[in-house]
């Protein structure tokens, strides 16, 4: 058993260590050597939970969608479902920001460097979001005109080219403003008037908002 869980926790270190570089370097600026390096493990080590470069950079994916695939995400917030929408925009814009694995595994998919172009991850978030969008329309958050269908691919599809732009123009410290103006946008156009004074486009929980836009607003 014992032998067991230190073979886990170095499946672990590794893993860890291969997000971090990947999220920095991305696929084709990583080496394994890197990996080695930042996980501190011996070659033989590596390889015995992972064959190669690309099956890491797999695993790293897989660790951060497939638990929504299984339906084992993270719970998703309370309250209306079309908040629930845009908090849950806002709380992956925070992961983008603090969270290597989560970041590695966006740089990854966007790169699709290691792999064929794969549609999973976008679409398992598309879902997500349009079954919220869903119940957003059927009690009447939304015009009666929207689908939610198109309205949710519009909202990811937004959502990856800002994330992307912050990433280069900012290192994403502006991404939870520039998320709160895309939905600034999308509201008043998919939301009847006499409802739209019920959400909030910006994050209300302190952690979700830029800290240097926070920083800059206090000085």
């Amino acid at each position: 058993m014992l032998k067991q869980e230190r073979a886990l926790q170095t499946r672990r270190t590794v893993l860890d260590a291969a997000a971090r570089v990947f999220a920095v370097n991305g696929y084709l600026g990583t080496s394994l050597a890197q990996i080695l390096a930042e996980a501190g493990v011996t070659k033989g080590a590596l390889y015995f939970h992972f064959s190669s470069k690309e099956e890491l950079a797999r695993a790293v994916v897989d660790e951060q969608f497939a638990p929504a695939a299984d339906g084992e995400a993270a719970p998703l917030p309370e309250g209306p479902a079309l908040q629930a929408a845009i908090d849950l925009s806002h709380g992956i814009g925070r992961s983008l920001r603090e969270d290597p694995m989560m970041q590695a595994s966006i740089r990854l998919v966007i790169e699709q460097a290691f792999t064929e172009p794969d549609p999973g991850p976008y679409l398992r978030w598309i879902e997500v979001i349009e079954q919220l969008l869903t119940e957003a329309h059927r009690v009447g958050d939304l015009r009666a005109t929207v689908v939610p269908a198109d309205l949710a691919r519009f909202v990811i599809s937004s959502f990856t080219g800002i994330q992307l732009v912050s990433g280069v123009l900012d290192h994403r410290t502006e991404l939870s403003r520039r998320v709160g103006d895309m939905w600034e946008l999308i509201l008043p156009t998919v939301v009847p008037p006499r409802r739209l004074h019920k959400f909030r486009a910006r994050p209300e929980t302190p952690a979700d908002a830029d800290t240097g836009a926070a920083d800059a607003d206090t000085a």
